[in-house]
């Protein structure tokens, strides 16, 4: 008898947890060990990009929780601490950027509201990585040297890079209005774009003094024209 009686109970409460209906999140990836931190400033990005598509191919909404990176694989997790409040938000990266010097991650408007940084616009941060994506889409590292409103300008110094450097390319982030990227090189590791970064710097007399490196996805270098 008593365990006809357990038998019930535990049937009854099976049921009950069946009938239940329960909210799930989107797993986030295992933590990565071992990565970043990085430190520097942040800005955020609404209008004109929202609605667009992003250099990953989502179309950018600035009410979820993303953000551009320059060189972090698509799909990477990353907790944004505002150093000046305290405050964090995590982010997954779907796009790139951002396209300033000295700034390291650009939010969206919804991440930006999180950590209090929408009215003064920017906000000094500390990245940390908190997984990566299991699969990771093929690509290469290039030296970004400019970016141009006016594409003649763009060209003129494309042609320069690749007479003396062997690639370089223009790419272009649409907007109002429109930026055109100059991007030098193709290397497999950021250690090679960043001994390249320091190359350039050093041979162009402080011209290129704010080189950086950035990630390009495999299927970019097929479309100079790609929307990043």
């Amino acid at each position: 008898m008593r365990d006809a009686l357990l038998f019930a109970g535990c049937l009854g409460l099976l049921l009950v947890a069946c009938g239940e209906k329960r909210n799930v999140r989107a797993a986030i990836p295992s933590p990565v060990v071992g990565s970043l931190p990085e430190v520097g400033v942040a800005s955020w990005y609404g209008h004109p990009y929202h609605g667009r598509a992003s250099a990953s191919g989502e179309i950018y909404d600035m009410e979820q929780m993303t953000a551009a990176h320059r060189t972090l694989p698509f799909g990477t997790w990353v907790r944004v601490f505002n150093l000046d409040n305290d405050k964090t938000v995590d982010v997954r990266i779907n796009d790139r950027g951002p396209f300033v010097d000295n700034r390291v991650i650009d939010l969206s408007h919804a991440a930006a509201r999180a950590i209090g940084m929408i009215g003064p616009g920017l906000a000094r941060v500390r990245l940390e990585i908190m997984a990566t994506p299991a699969a990771v889409t093929s690509g290469f590292y290039a030296v970004q040297v400019g970016a141009f409103q006016v594409r003649a300008n763009a060209e003129r110094l494309r042609a320069e890079m690749e007479a003396r450097y062997g690639s370089a390319r223009m790419v272009l982030r649409s907007g109002e209005p429109p930026l055109w990227r100059v991007l030098v090189g193709q290397e497999s590791t950021v250690d090679g774009a960043d001994s390249l970064a320091a190359r350039l710097r050093s041979e162009q007399d402080g011209k290129l003094s704010q080189a950086y490196v950035v990630r390009q996805e495999s299927q970019d270098a097929l479309a100079s024209n790609r929307s990043l």
